[in-house]
């Protein structure tokens, strides 16, 4: 189990959003990002947890299927944008009530905190600056900068308001649904999310999406070569979190676990339909695995440079 302190209070890089559906406005707004990213959700989490692999690699107002763009864990049939009906609400807890999840919440305001600090000292040896941003919990549904998601819509992030989108009930599924439990698989998938954000802060996302829209050709390999990159990012800060003393053993065969049950080629086996690597669009199990096990390896963002040769 990953080491992990209790804040005082709740983290001011995490929003609760639990129980408020789709209907809210986009966090912190549009403002934040400069533009630097997509109008659509990058990053699947941990990477394209999608059974029907929706494979819409046109940039639209829509998750790239499973692809550049959250962790679809459901059939695929809302993922959409435009029209969506908005969720029902939430299971938040009730006012003054205990939170069932307030251990959970805690350990993800303790990843999330500790993920950007890592990032914050990345940049400054680089002399560059890490933008801090926010991961947003909720339940069922939410409102994003890219526009509502629901649960099956898997963990994003969203360029449009720069934030990391989060329901917790997505690490049910990654325990019992992909057989990827453990604290240090859902550090894998937060880190893995905040990998997405450090690709807008460097402009990574933005120069992945010109490339896709002048070779469409080459949409999914880039897209691939987008989330493995975000699979080394998080290797990175797991090293870092390893340095601090936070690991114990285990938890980097969780968080291997974890990267290796949202592989493209694992997924396509578990929908029964065949595996089919042109469509795949984050990458296989092995693919996944290497390039966090190289991030941990190196504790070196440099490495991870999964545009150059083969991946």
């Amino acid at each position: 189990m990953v080491r992990f302190r209790r804040s005082a209070g709740h983290s001011s890089q995490v929003q609760d959003r639990r129980g408020q559906g789709g209907v809210r406005g986009g966090g912190l707004g549009g403002g934040r990002g400069g533009g630097r990213g997509m109008g659509i959700p990058v990053g699947g989490g941990i990477g394209g947890v999608v059974l029907t692999l929706i494979l819409a690699v046109v940039f639209g107002p829509q998750i790239l299927g499973g692809g550049g763009s959250g962790i679809d864990v459901g059939g695929g049939t809302d993922v959409n944008f435009p029209g969506m009906a908005p969720a029902a609400p939430g299971q938040a807890p009730l006012e003054g009530a205990p939170d069932p999840e307030a251990e959970l919440v805690d350990f993800v305001e303790f990843v999330v905190e500790d993920v950007q600090a890592s990032w914050e000292d990345q940049f400054a040896r680089a002399n560059q600056r890490y933008d801090v941003t926010q991961l947003v919990l909720f339940r069922d549904g939410v409102q994003s900068g890219c526009g509502p998601a629901s649960s099956s819509t898997g963990p994003f992030y969203c360029p449009a308001d720069s934030l990391v989108y989060l329901d917790l009930g997505f690490f049910d599924d990654l325990a019992r649904r992909f057989d990827a439990p453990g604290d240090f698989a859902q550090a894998y998938v937060v880190a893995h999310e905040f990998g997405h954000h450090v690709q807008n802060v460097l402009g990574t996302s933005s120069q992945v999406r010109n490339a896709q829209q002048s070779s469409p050709d080459r949409a999914n390999e880039l897209s691939i070569r987008l989330e493995l990159q975000a699979d080394c990012y998080a290797g990175v800060w797991a090293f870092s979190a390893f340095e601090e003393g936070l690991l114990e053993p285990g938890d980097l065969d969780e968080g291997l676990a974890a990267a290796a049950a949202v592989g493209d080629d694992r997924i396509q086996s578990q929908a029964g339909g065949g595996v089919n690597p042109e469509t795949w669009t984050h990458g296989s199990s092995e693919q996944r695995q290497a390039w966090f096990t190289r991030g941990f390896d190196s504790g070196d963002p440099n490495t991870c440079d999964t545009f150059s040769g083969d991946f």
